[in-house]
C-alpha cells in the first residue's frame, strides 16, 4: 500500500496493518476486542493531554484515572467526564490539535470550510493506514481488480481524493484522478478517458457527476455509463440516488460518511447500508430533548459526537460534528454486525420560510418524482437545479435533458409549489447553472443550491471567484420576467 525507504518503519506499519485488520474483522463479526478499544481510548486521552487544544480544558486527573482503569471499563468510566469540543473551537485552533511536529505527517490537508474556517487535517502514516483498511474491507465486497474507477473530487486541500486513491490501491483497482476547472467546467477530456479506458466506477460527490452529465448533454457527448456510483461528501437522499441511477444506468451507493477532521466514520456495504466504524471511533448522539448517550445500535437520532481512536497525531475528544444522523437499530443482510447509520443532513441546511422547514430531500423528491407516461411533467428530465429566493418569489433554475415546453414547466412547478405555501414559484429551464451548483461538497446544500437574495450577507459567504460568476449570472435570471 505504501512504499517506504525506512525498513524499521515498514516493519512497524506491517504490524499495524495486521493488528488493525484483525480488529476490523472482529468488529464486523460482532465480537470486538473491548480491551483493545479501551487501550486505544486511553492512548487517545493521553495524546490529547499533550496537545495545545486540550491543555486548558482537559482535567489532568482524568488522564491519571485512565492509566489506573481496566481497559475493558475505560470508555464507560471516563467518556462522560470529558468536555465536548465544539466545531468553532476546532476551526479556531486546528493546528493546536497536533501532538506531533509537522514533519511527522505525510501530507498536509484542510477541511473544506463548509461550516466555518478550514481546519488543518494532515494525514499521518498510522491514521492513513487505519482509515484505508476501514474503507477497503467493506468496499472489497463491491469492487474487484477488474473494475476501473474515475475519482472526480475537485478538492486539492481536502484528503478525500487521496484517501480513496489509497483505498483503490489497497483493492488493486485501477483508478484515474483528473481535475476539472470549476469555472470553465470543461469535461471533454474526462468523458474521453472514461470511454477509452472502459471506466465503470465513479467515485466522488453527486453534484460533480451531475455537472459532468450536464456537460455531456450540452455538448452532444455520450452520457457516461457506469456500473457503480460511489457517492460521498454531500447529503444524498433516496430521490437523488434514484435520479443518478436513471441517468447513468448504474447502481448507486452512498459510499462513505465522515469529514476531513474525523476521517471516515461510516462505510457502505453491498446492501447500500452505512456501517459505523466502531473499531476506530467512540460515537455518541446528543440533542435538545435527550442528553448525550453512546451509540449502541438501538434506534436513535441526534447530532453525532465523535471521539477518534486512531488519529493520535491530532486526536479529537467528543467532537460535535453538527451532523444530524439516525441509528436504524436494524441488522444488515450483509452480516457485518456494526450499527447502521443514516445521514439526515446538517441543521444549517434547513430552509425556513415563515416557519415552514424544508429539507433537501423534500425538494428533490418533488423535482425528481417518478411519473407515469403521459404526465405533462414526464419525458424531459431535470438534470440539476438551483433555487433563488427573492421577496415572495422562488425561482427554480433547472437544466434539462431536452427542450421543455410550457406544459412541462407548469406541471413541474406545481409539484414544487406545494413545498412553499404563500410564495409564487416559477421554474425556468436554463442551458447552464452557475458553477456554484457543482460545489455542494464544499459549501453544503443550502449555500450551493439555495440563494436567498433577501439576505445580503449570503453574498459574503460565497468564495471568490465563484461570487462574481454567481452575481452576474443570477442577476440576469432574477431580472428576467417570470414565465
Amino acid at each position: 500500500m505504501l512504499l517506504l525507504r525506512d525498513t524499521t518503519t515498514t516493519r512497524e506499519i506491517a504490524d499495524t496493518v495486521r493488528d488493525h485488520t484483525a480488529l476490523v474483522r472482529d468488529s464486523h463479526a460482532g465480537h470486538p476486542d473491548r480491551a483493545h478499544l479501551g487501550r486505544k481510548f486511553t492512548a487517545t486521552l493521553r495524546a490529547a493531554a499533550g496537545s495545545g487544544l486540550y491543555d486548558t480544558i482537559l482535567d489532568a486527573a482524568l488522564v491519571a484515572d485512565a492509566d489506573g482503569t481496566e481497559p475493558e471499563k475505560a470508555i464507560d468510566a471516563l467518556l462522560g467526564k470529558l468536555p465536548f469540543l465544539p466545531k468553532k473551537a476546532l476551526s479556531e485552533g486546528g493546528h493546536r490539535a497536533f501532538t506531533r511536529g509537522l514533519s511527522e505527517f505525510l501530507h498536509y490537508y484542510e477541511s473544506s470550510g463548509t461550516t466555518g474556517n478550514p481546519v488543518a487535517a494532515p494525514k499521518a502514516l498510522d491514521d492513513l493506514v487505519a482509515n484505508t483498511i476501514n474503507i477497503g474491507e467493506l468496499w472489497a465486497r463491491i469492487l474487484f481488480p477488474a473494475d476501473r474507477a474515475l475519482i472526480l473530487i475537485n478538492a486539492p486541500f481536502a484528503p478525500a481524493a487521496y484517501q480513496f486513491e489509497k483505498v483503490l490501491e489497497y483493492l488493486q483497482v485501477l483508478s484515474l484522478r483528473p481535475w476539472v476547472d470549476n469555472i470553465t467546467g470543461d469535461y471533454t477530456r474526462v468523458l474521453r478517458l472514461t470511454r477509452e479506458l472502459g471506466v465503470n466506477v465513479f467515485v466522488g460527490p453527486p453534484s460533480r457527476l451531475l455537472e459532468m452529465i450536464q456537460f455531456a448533454y450540452r455538448n452532444d457527448e455520450p452520457v457516461p455509463a457506469f456500473d457503480k456510483l460511489f457517492l460521498m461528501a454531500e447529503q444524498t437522499g433516496p430521490a437523488f440516488v434514484r435520479h443518478l441511477e436513471r441517468l447513468t444506468g448504474a447502481r448507486a451507493y452512498v459510499a462513505a460518511y465522515g469529514s476531513s477532521e474525523t476521517g471516515t466514520t461510516a462505510v457502505t456495504c453491498e446492501h447500500r447500508n452505512l456501517h459505523l466504524q466502531t473499531q476506530s471511533y467512540v460515537l455518541e448522539l446528543d440533542g435538545p430533548e435527550r442528553g448525550p448517550r453512546r451509540v449502541d445500535g438501538t434506534p436513535d437520532r441526534g447530532e453525532l459526537v465523535v471521539t477518534t481512536l486512531d488519529i493520535l497525531a491530532r486526536p479529537l475528544l467528543r467532537y460535535r460534528t453538527g451532523d444530524l444522523v439516525e441509528i436504524t437499530g436494524t441488522d444488515c443482510p450483509c452480516g457485518v454486525a456494526t450499527p447502521l447509520l443514516r445521514t439526515l443532513g446538517r441543521s444549517q441546511d434547513l430552509i425556513t420560510l415563515e416557519g415552514n422547514g424544508i429539507r433537501q430531500n423534500d425538494v428533490e423528491s418533488a423535482l425528481w418524482a417518478e411519473l407515469p407516461d403521459g404526465d405533462p411533467g414526464s419525458g424531459v428530465q431535470v438534470l440539476n437545479y438551483m433555487l433563488v429566493v427573492q421577496d415572495r418569489t422562488i425561482l427554480c433554475l433547472a437544466t434539462t435533458t431536452g427542450p421543455a415546453d410550457a406544459s412541462w414547466r407548469e406541471a413541474t412547478a406545481r409539484r414544487l409549489a406545494g413545498l412553499f405555501p404563500g410564495f409564487e414559484l416559477a421554474l425556468r429551464p436554463v442551458e447552464k447553472l452557475p458553477p456554484l451548483a457543482s460545489l455542494g461538497q464544499y459549501l453544503g446544500w443550502k449555500l450551493s443550491r439555495v440563494l436567498d437574495l433577501n439576505d445580503e450577507r449570503n453574498w459574503d459567504r460565497l468564495p471568490a471567484p465563484i461570487r462574481g460568476v454567481v452575481e452576474t449570472t443570477l442577476a440576469e435570471y432574477a431580472s428576467t420576467p417570470r414565465g
